[in-house]
């Protein structure tokens, strides 16, 4: 992107709005376990005393000398070489717990944390469960995005290039043509015709189930639209006058594609990588939601759907609605800075005076 195509965007409002709740999503991602209130990894440990509590929930937790478990606690004292301390069990809040006693003269450490978004049925904090999340989002995204450009910048190169010809081989002494543009557009036109997410599911099957998969699976489903995109860009260039000039200087093809067409399309594969990356979210938030994407104890926005929804109609309804809307807030942020790009790229709105 040149620095005009740069200044256009920045004065898009959606476009920086977007930009900046990547940048959030990402810096959550980058610095993880460092920032989130659970520590542990994928904000996974659970207390299950205090599960399925509101939001703003207050638990103090009492570590006893010589003993790394924390225990949660309604209250508790020190004198002497005494320790008495009420255990917090969760099963009746307004009836007294029976005092425990333990000898020590050491004091205990005492931790008091507040569950800003309350806890669910484990007893894990579920503002860094949404955290945690963003890194399965992020992470499939850019996977799945990088490997549909691998398949489909050469692929759709090759189609748009050799479209009007027939490079062939050399083989038993004789010379075979095969129809490069046709073999591609065949391939890119049947798996344009299975639904993506039927196709997705089914790669998903047979790779089994797993992170590594769901970055497979979702990256073989959207190289099309890059191939394709591709194609019709390499058409349009390659019978540009610098082509021209670079076939009579007597480059060879692979030259001539990569180094000279393919930085000059660039622009619309910038815009399609940026809906591709919100497809690829969407995408793996169906398949946890399904069972079949990031398996536990990985944390997902679409898996935490799943095993919240149920709350849907009681007071602790924000526990499946707050996933949906990470989902729908980081897609949308995608969309915008695609949209933004989209204008920013376009040379024949730029007008100069």
């Amino acid at each position: 992107m040149g620095s005009i195509a740069w200044r256009r965007l920045l004065k898009d409002r959606n476009a920086v709005a977007g930009m900046v709740v990547i940048a959030l999503a990402v810096l959550v991602a980058l610095l993880g376990a460092a920032i989130r209130p659970d520590s542990s990894p994928w904000a996974n440990h659970q207390v299950l005393e205090i599960k399925d509590r509101a939001p703003g929930f207050v638990a103090t937790f009492l570590t006893l000398p010589g003993s790394d478990t924390p225990i949660p606690v309604h209250q508790f004292s020190h004198a002497g070489d005494r320790i008495e301390f009420e255990r917090f069990t969760g099963h009746n809040d307004y009836l007294p717990e029976p005092l425990e006693v333990v000898e020590s003269s050491m004091p205990p450490q005492v931790t008091t944390k507040r569950y800003l978004l309350g806890t669910d049925s484990f007893g894990r904090d579920v503002l860094s469960r949404l955290m945690a999340g963003t890194v399965i989002s992020l992470s499939v995204g850019l996977i799945a995005v990088l490997i549909s450009l691998l398949i489909g910048l050469p692929l759709g190169a090759l189609a748009g290039y050799f479209r009007a010809e027939a490079p062939g081989f050399r083989m038993f002494g004789k010379r075979f043509r095969w129809p490069v543009d046709d073999l591609i557009m065949w391939m890119v036109n049947v798996i344009w015709s299975i639904p993506t997410l039927l196709l997705v599911i089914a790669i998903t099957l047979a790779l089994g189930k797993g992170f590594v998969q769901v970055f497979i699976a979702v990256g073989l489903t959207m190289w099309v639209e890059v191939a394709r995109i591709v194609r019709g860009e390499v058409i349009r260039v390659r019978e540009m006058e610098f082509v021209e000039a670079a076939k009579a200087l007597g480059y060879t093809h692979g030259r001539i594609i990569f180094r000279h067409i393919l930085p000059n399309v660039m622009g619309p594969v910038i815009v399609i990588s940026a809906a591709n990356f919100a497809t690829a979210i969407l995408m793996e938030a169906g398949l946890s939601f399904l069972g079949i994407g990031a398996q536990l104890p990985m944390v997902s926005w679409g898996g935490m759907i799943r095993s919240y929804y149920p709350y849907i109609t009681t007071d602790l309804w924000h526990m499946a609605l707050l996933p949906g809307l990470c989902i729908m807030v980081l897609t949308l942020a995608f969309m915008l800075v695609g949209n933004g790009l989209r204008d920013a790229l376009d040379t024949r709105s730029i007008t100069t005076r």
